[in-house]
């Protein structure tokens, strides 16, 4: 994989990796890593960073990453590869769950709490982005966040939506905030998987983006607030028409 390609990789992992409690520095690096792979943030065969700038991001030593990656490739989550263009890659996702595993899903999570949660944080990640201001390299991310996704085939669809919300979940310079939606995202993501994908909606939501977009980059605080919310509530709708 080229530099700038590896390069890449890493910037999508900043809303999700930071630095670890020395007490706790094995388990909190085996929760954010199991994030950027349930967020989709690494899609599957793509290369993770190289070990010295996983280790630096979360402030432990190469030899508990290795424990980590170790328990991630005993899971069936990652392969290590050796040569030249080797390293640890994500393996891909299986596209069918099964109805099984998707009654699994359901019954183990409290989906009004998750959704609520989840409009709190954007809603107020999206207002708090607005207030603020974002600097001219702040605004070229968000803009890229958002390309991405309009130029997304089917299949990337989702991997991209979650990367452009933790942009922006980031660019409100709350980084509490930025770890409470990755988590709560991650949980989304794991009910967004168990509904089919509706051109109508995703064309929808696009539009929805872009505006939330011009909200933000023109300081309308109320303007990104209220379409944030009204984004939200789209999926909300899905997911318990569906769901339930």
């Amino acid at each position: 994989m080229p530099e700038d390609e590896i390069g890449a990789v890493g910037d999508r992992l900043a809303p999700v990796l930071r630095q670890v409690r020395a007490g706790n520095g094995f388990e909190e690096a085996l929760e954010q890593i199991l994030q950027v792979v349930r967020l989709g943030l690494v899609a599957g065969g793509e290369r993770l960073p190289a070990e010295r700038e996983l280790a630096e991001r979360l402030g432990i030593s190469r030899v508990t990453l290795r424990e980590v990656l170790k328990v991630l490739q005993d899971q069936g989550l990652v392969e290590s590869r050796r040569g030249r263009y080797g390293g640890t890659f994500v393996l891909p996702r299986p596209t069918d769950t099964g109805e099984e595993e998707l009654r699994r899903r359901i019954a183990e999570v409290d989906i009004e709490d998750v959704l609520r949660f989840r409009e709190v944080l954007e809603v107020g990640a999206a207002g708090l982005c607005a207030a603020h201001g974002l600097t001219d390299q702040q605004a070229a991310r968000l803009r890229e966040a958002l390309n991405g996704t309009q130029e997304a085939p089917l299949g990337d669809y989702r991997r991209l939506d979650t990367l452009f919300h933790l942009t922006l979940a980031e660019l409100c310079g709350s980084p509490t905030l930025t770890a409470q939606y990755a988590a709560v995202r991650a949980t989304v993501n794991d009910l967004l998987d168990c509904i089919p994908l509706l051109v109508r909606n995703l064309e929808h939501s696009q539009l929805q983006h872009a505006a939330l977009v011009g909200a933000v980059l023109e300081g309308d605080a109320d303007g990104a607030r209220e379409m944030m919310r009204e984004h939200c509530a789209g999926t909300a709708a899905l997911l318990r028409g569906f769901l339930a």
